[in-house]
């Protein structure tokens, strides 16, 4: 495993911490496909339910490594030319963003990727494909609007002007904002919820979901149905049920005492 990144496996969960903080974890070639190599072993990996996705340091990640853009710094080889952004939506596990400072530009983009973000309150997103020359090419452009509206979409694009993480929570584009200290035990509590869920179940969800998106509301509903009639033919058993039930409403209570 490439120094340039950290993994830390806790019962389902896979902490993946890009580990560059002297450069903010500006996006390398070297790291490009380091982060590549372990989606894609991740992918495999049935132990890994969940995976959080967080960088060392006072960023997430400033994006492409722009010394070796502008050519001041040589490119070092990489081992492998697999695509960042199609090893990352391969991965079948949901994926946690635990954005922890900085994701600006290509980091923003790799924070799209991701299936849901929490923030730290010190974070901050910015595009600046506009200010660098780069027209972006890991989906922002497409996935940013999705989330946050068009002419907010527009707004960040042009301007490439900073977001913070109360803003980007009032945008709809992070579910939580938490104290620094506090953003990798939450996104381990919410890794934890997800893990207590039916496996096969929301897995399924998560695939249909992502097929979903990136088609007409009457496709997905298409999607839904013939997953829905595929999985309760297979999964669904009234003893199942009956317990299952049971178990919500235990801890529907529980998260109501607490």
């Amino acid at each position: 495993m490439s120094d340039l990144i950290e993994l830390q496996r806790s019962n389902g969960i896979t902490r993946v911490t890009l580990n560059r903080p002297e450069a903010l974890n500006a996006l390398s070639a070297q790291l490009r496909s380091a982060i590549a190599a372990v989606f894609l072993e991740l992918a495999e990996d049935v132990s890994t339910e969940v995976i959080i996705l967080t960088g060392a340091g006072r960023a997430f990640t400033v994006g492409l490594d722009l010394k070796e853009l502008g050519g001041e710094v040589s490119a070092a080889p990489v081992s492998s030319s697999v695509d960042l952004s199609a090893a990352i939506l391969a991965a079948p596990q949901p994926i946690i963003g635990a954005v922890n400072g900085y994701a600006i530009t290509g980091g923003f983009e790799l924070a799209l990727m991701c299936d849901f973000l929490v923030a730290a309150d010190t974070a901050q997103f910015a595009d600046t494909h506009a200010r660098v020359g780069v027209v972006p090419g890991w989906g922002l452009s497409q996935r940013l609007p999705r989330l946050i509206g068009i002419n907010r979409a527009k707004e960040l694009s042009l301007t490439g002007n900073f977001l913070n993480a109360e803003r980007a929570y009032e945008w709809g584009l992070v579910n939580r904002v938490v104290p620094g200290n506090e953003l990798l035990p939450t996104c381990e509590a919410l890794a934890r919820d997800i893990i207590s869920t039916d496996r096969a179940t929301r897995d399924e969800i998560k695939r249909i979901m992502d097929a979903g998106w990136d088609t007409t509301l009457a496709e997905g509903l298409e999607i839904e149905s013939e997953a829905s009639r595929r999985h309760d033919g297979q999964e669904v058993r009234p003893e199942r049920i009956a317990a299952r039930r049971t178990a919500i409403f235990e801890r529907g209570r529980t998260q109501q005492d607490g």
